[in-house]
């Protein structure tokens, strides 16, 4: 019983470590650690230090990646246990290591680069990578020395013009003399890139006193193309004035003076522009169409002011069966000319918003205004004022219909607007190529209208194939019977 007692004594104050000792050079461990802190310094040479979005923090608290992490890391891999490593901070109170932590990975930054775990199995490398960050236990490299040149001076001209052609980061800021600056442009112009060349043009606007860079420019056709598309895509409307005041262009520089009214918003404002336009030096042509422009804007302002009138005070009918959408200030003529023929058709010539008077003051071409009366008449479903649009008399006072843009496309118009067979009928018939006809009957199904007309061909068999086509007792299929059996007709076939 007492021999009981001691063995359990001994075996709980019993240790299999020795004593330490200051003789004691060989202890493994430490060495161990030694070695490995050796290694992970030869390590950071290559590493990026200046990498700051690499560090990461690990459940220690220290940055994954460090010395000291690196050091705790690789002695956990091929050290002995923790309860090995007690008697060593015991022992060594004196040492600035502090003690090393249970491993929280199946790797180390050793394991890792051998390719083998921690009980010795070697793994392949994705294998690795699918379990641990890499930028844990495999930092980056250097960049290529290339990639940190300085730009702003390291490159010649034909490699700063092929880096922006390449869509790469280039400084331009090294050009500084003027004859740099043009040599890089010729550069530029010589590749036929046009993002080249306008980036070097923003750089040599940005640079360059406006009398200068107008001067070069000036013979040098290609830049200043696109010099002057550039300026017009960005709105730089003083800078492109100044440009053809310089080059004396003055056509140019009145339209695009001209172009300055898109951004007026008031209409009597911009009316007045317009009237300061009349007098610039613009071509004879371009002349007409800026007096017209002033006119028609003068006209609009007119009948908007009397019709936003008439329908606020709800005694017009038609602005009360059809109230207005959009104001006319602004528009086209064409539209003008709509909006007149739809609201103001039946006006006496000697008002501006008569259709009439539109057309004579602006001189607009008669297929012009009957289409655009028609669409705007047959919206209305006035089908007397497209009758009479198209009614004229001789000097003997007999009445023709006379279309100047043919019977066929008034069809095409009249069915759009849901006009009624009767009247689809009656213009179709006035068709004179045959073939156009009978397409335009078959296809709104003019039935009378076929009919007649394989008739007068004496054609008896499209007749009796359109016979089936038809419904069964109904009054077409009566009158094809009766064509058929007369006998007054003679058939061709």
């Amino acid at each position: 019983m007492n021999r009981t007692k001691v063995d359990e004594e001994e075996y709980w104050h019993s240790s299999k470590f020795k004593a330490f000792t200051f003789d004691d050079d060989d202890d493994d461990e430490l060495s161990q650690l030694k070695e490995s802190k050796r290694a992970v310094n030869s390590l950071r040479d290559i590493v990026d230090d200046d990498d700051d979005d690499l560090e990461r923090v690990s459940w220690s608290g220290e940055p994954v990646g460090s010395i000291s992490w690196s050091i705790k890391e690789t002695a956990s891999s091929g050290g002995p246990t923790l309860e090995g490593r007690e008697p060593l901070k015991t022992r060594n109170s004196l040492s600035s290591y502090p003690p090393l932590p249970k491993p929280a990975s199946s790797y180390s930054l050793s394991s890792f680069f051998k390719g083998r775990s921690r009980i010795g199995s070697f793994q392949s490398l994705s294998d690795a990578l699918s379990d641990v960050p890499p930028k844990n236990y495999a930092p980056e490299l250097r960049r290529p020395k290339g990639e940190y040149k300085d730009y702003s001076s390291d490159w010649s001209l034909s490699d700063t013009v092929r880096r922006l052609q390449k869509g790469k980061v280039c400084s331009l800021e090294r050009f500084r003399s003027l004859q740099d600056k043009l040599q890089l442009l010729e550069e530029a112009v010589s590749i036929h890139d046009g993002n080249v060349i306008t980036a070097v043009l923003i750089f040599l606007k940005r640079t360059l006193s406006k009398e200068i860079l107008f001067r070069e420019l000036e013979v040098r056709q290609v830049a200043l193309r696109h010099l002057i598309h550039f300026l017009k895509e960005i709105g730089d409307q003083k800078m492109l004035l100044d440009l053809f005041r310089y080059l004396d262009r003055t056509e140019e520089l009145a339209l695009s003076q001209y172009q300055e009214h898109l951004s007026i918003q008031d209409p009597e404002k911009r009316k007045e522009f317009l009237k300061s336009c009349i007098g610039l030096p613009f071509s004879v042509e371009d002349a007409a169409h800026v007096q017209d422009h002033y006119t028609l804007l003068e006209r609009q302002i007119i009948i908007e002011v009397n019709d936003r009138h008439l329908e606020s005070s709800g005694q017009t009918e038609i602005f009360r069966k059809h109230p207005r959408k959009a104001s006319i200030l602004n528009m086209p003529l064409v539209t003008t000319l709509f909006y007149s023929c739809f609201y103001h058709y039946t006006e006496p010539e000697g008002t501006f918003s008569s259709p009439i008077n539109l057309k004579k003051t602006f001189k607009i071409p008669d297929k012009q205004y009957v289409l655009t009366a028609l669409a705007a008449r047959a919206k209305l479903r006035a089908w007397q004022d497209v009758d009479a649009l198209f009614t004229t008399k001789n000097w003997l006072g007999y009445t023709k219909k006379r279309a100047p843009i043919g019977f066929h496309r008034v069809v095409e118009i009249l069915h759009k607007n849901t006009a009624p067979v009767q009247v689809l009928q009656e213009y179709i018939r006035l068709v004179e190529d045959v073939d156009t006809k009978l397409n335009l009957a078959t296809k709104f199904k003019c039935h009378d209208v076929v009919i007649e007309t394989y008739r007068d061909l004496k054609d008896r068999q499209q007749l009796l194939a359109y016979r089936c086509k038809v419904d069964k007792a109904s009054a077409e299929e009566e009158k094809i019977d009766s064509i058929l059996s007369s006998t007054q007709i003679r058939w061709k076939n």
